[in-house]
């Protein structure tokens, strides 16, 4: 079965509605190498419509200008995405589909085809939050922002149920990001005030 991966950026408050102000500040070399390794083996892009309309208004492009940054766009481009979108309007970018009913349903069928390996999701922060719920998401890849942004949408909306995470693995950049890969988890032992008592710190020791 393909692993599904949710790829953000996201402000130190939980904002993941990318602003280029707070956000390009950050980009440094290993933030592109740890952005390299998430696309790396990679059969799929699964997309939100929002995302996806910001991605093809501007990778196209940067390819056919031929720049520093065409390789990639061309890696974009030649990626399988699939589109969650209601709109019945041309996706207008090589390689790109609609996908075709319940987006669970579609999904767990995507994650189950043979050969399938890697199903990448960046941004796309209604879709994350819907795998999360379906219990589909198998990584969640924060780069987590030195920064307050303090407006935008954010990762994680107020409701049921709690999402235990557990820590993969952590990096520090010399920009103060901090790279957080977590995985779901079972939710920890129920405990109170009493249970940790003997924990808490006592003059002197």
């Amino acid at each position: 079965m393909a692993t599904l991966v949710s790829t953000l950026f996201i402000s130190l408050d939980g904002v993941a509605e990318i602003d280029p102000e707070w956000h390009f500040p950050y980009f440094d070399d290993h933030m592109g190498a740890a952005v390299d390794e998430d696309y790396r083996d990679v059969d799929v892009l699964l997309l939100g419509r929002v995302t996806y309309d910001s991605f093809a208004g501007a990778w196209p492009a940067r390819e056919a200008a031929g720049e520093e940054d065409a390789a990639y766009a061309k890696q974009l481009g030649d990626t399988r995405k699939v589109v969650a979108t209601r709109g019945g309007q041309d996706l207008g970018w090589r390689n790109a589909e609609r996908l075709d009913g319940d987006l669970v349903e579609a999904v767990t069928a995507l994650k189950e085809t043979p050969g399938m390996r890697g199903i990448l999701v960046p941004g796309s922060l209604s879709v994350v939050r819907q795998l999360l719920a379906a219990g589909l998401l198998d990584e969640l890849r924060l780069l987590v922002h030195p920064v307050a942004a303090r407006r935008g949408e954010r990762l994680f909306d107020e409701g049921e149920p709690r999402y235990p995470l557990t820590l993969l693995r952590s990096e520090v950049y010399p920009t103060g990001v901090v790279r957080l890969v977590y995985a779901p988890a079972t939710p920890p032992v129920d405990a109170g005030y009493e249970d940790v008592r003997d924990k808490v710190p006592s003059a002197g020791r």
